[in-house]
């Protein structure tokens, strides 16, 4: 029988501060050397030292110092070394970096002067006696929970750039005591040690070597636990052997066998300390859409003026006449002077953008551009909020007074336009439409194909929707209803009325919530069909307009007020509740939006 024997790598970490320069070709140099002798690991040169974590044969890991040593400035060069039974770097490299150990803090040269180093018999010895001292840890927090000295005080930290906040939250009385600072190595205690005695501390040693070179030393005494070390072994025991430590990819906690061992840890994906359920992983995910949602409103875009081209198609019905012509009978309601002057403008535009004669002769389906120069949009209230995302939909909660797509005077101030701009590259759709007066639920795909899935749901009555109205009056009843047609075509200001004769089918069903003491009711209602303006139109007709509306008004009045701007009275009308079929779970979810104030107060 016969075999091979292992030769076990050779791990090394050193740094030293030290002035130097050239450090273009002395990273090539070092890099091809190391390449060439099969090393792998990091390491860090910069004008103010070298710090390095290195592993390989013991052979070429010689001949790699002796080529440091030669530098000058590295002469003493002293390094820790290990043992391991596989090689824990997957490459070589060799950065330049500011710093070699990232603080941040000018003014700090450990090249020039350090605090006194303690040895790691002398720190031993210290403890040994019950020495009055106090150990600070100036290593981050993750790397502390593997193990640290019994009763070291840790700085609190994620990172080594916090250090200095760190330091001012230190009690005052520490100033005249003996503080020893430790890390892994010994290098950041080499910047930390000088900013403390430049905050005022006067009694600073750092312990020479750090960690690593007092468990060369003097073994475990006083110690609990491993050492965290920057490299795929993740942890050390006092024998500085590896252990079976790892660590969690996400958030950088080292795990003990029992943490691996934890149904929280996923390798690459959580650890018992970082996992969060699908719950707080959705808070999360929609604290992050908000802010980035105020910040795309904030200033809101269509306040500053801009050249906005509103689309328009050509119909069937006007196949064949003069541009002018179709015009007129697309926007009945636009005087033919005022489209005379936009084609003297030249502001009536092709697919190509260039200006159209107003002879010119269209064809259905073809696609025009109105250019309104300078345009600033009317004010609205961008505080949307975000109940639920997925990779398919989005559900928020619209404050009024917001349009939900680009219409009429409105464009990029729109709940549309800044979804788009926060979800980009996806252009979120909504799957159906809320007024922009009114508040709640608004549902939206993220794609073009969760929208075929999504939108014909509204469109077939399937989707189960709960507003809540306020009401001017008390309704004799608590259950009721209105089936009342409702007509199609737009009267004053884009509204709609009840039409007997030639309206479409259309019905609510209503549900006193509250009786007020102002004389007005909060109701429930349930929009059976799916008319435009419905909920307001049955409940105008009926005698109890909804309070806040500027359109239908009391005594049955209509005028040709449609939306509010921000300074107004709100409309008491909110869509609370929502409940649709998920495009890719085709389970039944159901969402409930937040009552605003104006809706229900005593």
């Amino acid at each position: 029988m016969c075999g091979t024997i292992q030769t076990p790598i050779t791990n090394i970490a050193a740094y030293r501060f030290a002035e130097l320069t050239d450090l273009k070709p002395l990273r090539q140099r070092l890099l091809s050397l190391c390449r060439g002798w099969g090393l792998k690991g990091t390491i860090l040169i910069s004008t103010e030292g070298i710090n390095l974590f290195v592993a390989g044969g013991s052979g070429e890991i010689d001949l790699l110092l002796a080529e440091l040593r030669s530098i000058s400035g590295l002469e003493g060069l002293a390094v820790k070394t290990s043992e391991s039974d596989r090689q824990p770097f997957s490459r070589m490299l060799v950065r330049i970096k500011k710093e070699i150990i990232a603080f941040g803090v000018d003014g700090i040269n450990p090249a020039l002067r350090t605090s006194p180093k303690l040895p790691a018999a002398t720190l031993k010895q210290w403890l040994d006696e019950g020495r009055r001292i106090t150990l600070l840890d100036t290593r981050n927090d993750y790397e502390i929970k593997l193990g640290t000295f019994r009763g070291a005080l840790p700085a609190g930290i994620d990172h080594f750039r916090d250090f200095p906040q760190a330091v001012e939250r230190l009690p005052e009385s520490l100033k005249d005591e003996p503080v020893v600072m430790f890390c892994t190595g010994g290098i950041r205690c080499e910047k930390a040690g000088p900013y403390m005695e430049r905050e005022g501390f006067r009694q600073i040693y750092q312990l020479d070597g750090g960690i690593l070179k007092y468990f060369e030393e003097c073994g475990g005494a006083h110690y609990d636990g491993e050492c965290f070390v920057f490299d795929q072994r993740v942890g050390v025991d006092p024998a500085l052997r590896e252990t079976e430590t790892m660590q969690c990819f996400k958030c950088l906690s080292p795990l003990s066998e029992t943490d691996q061992r934890d149904e929280r840890y996923v390798p690459g994906k959580s650890c018992p300390y970082c996992f969060q359920t699908r719950a707080e992983q959705m808070a999360e995910r929609i604290a992050s859409r908000e802010a980035a949602i105020r910040l795309a409103a904030t200033p809101l875009p269509g306040s500053v003026a801009y050249d906005n081209f509103r689309p328009l198609t050509i119909p069937l019905d006007q196949d064949g006449q003069s541009i002018l012509k179709a015009l007129g009978a697309i926007f009945p309601q636009t005087e033919t002077a005022e489209w005379a002057e936009v084609f003297q403008n030249k502001h009536l535009l092709g697919s190509d953008k260039k200006p159209v004669d107003p002879e010119q002769r269209v064809r259905s389906g073809e696609r025009y551009f109105r250019k309104l120069p300078s345009t600033i949009e009317p004010e609205v209230n961008p505080d949307i909020r975000v109940l639920y995302e997925d990779e398919a939909i989005i559900v928020v909660n619209k404050p009024a007074p917001l349009p939900v797509h680009p219409c009429g005077r409105f464009n990029l101030n729109t709940l549309q336009s800044l979804l788009q701009k926060v979800y980009f590259p996806q252009k979120p759709r909504p799957a159906h439409r809320l007024d922009s007066n009114t508040t709640g639920i608004v549902v939206f795909s993220r794609t073009r194909h969760f929208a075929k899935f999504l939108q014909p749901q509204f469109e077939r009555g399937e989707v189960e929707k709960t507003y809540l109205v306020r009401v001017l009056g008390s309704p004799a009843e608590t259950h009721f209803f209105c089936d009342a047609p409702i007509g199609s075509s737009p009267v004053e200001a884009g509204g709609r009325i009840v039409d007997p004769l030639h309206g479409l089918p259309s019905r609510t069903e209503f549900r006193v919530r509250e009786r007020l003491s102002d004389g007005t009711t909060l109701l429930e209602a349930v929009p059976i069909t799916g008319r435009t303006n419905q909920i307001r139109v049955h409940l105008w007709h009926m005698g109890m307009p909804v309070v806040g509306d500027p359109l239908y008004q009391a005594d049955h009045k209509l005028t040709t007020r449609q939306t509010l701007s921000v300074d107004d009275p709100p409309l008491c009308l909110h869509a609370w509740k929502l409940a649709f079929t998920h495009p890719i779970s085709r389970q039944r979810i159901s969402f409930e939006a937040s009552i605003p104030p104006q809706i229900h107060f005593i």
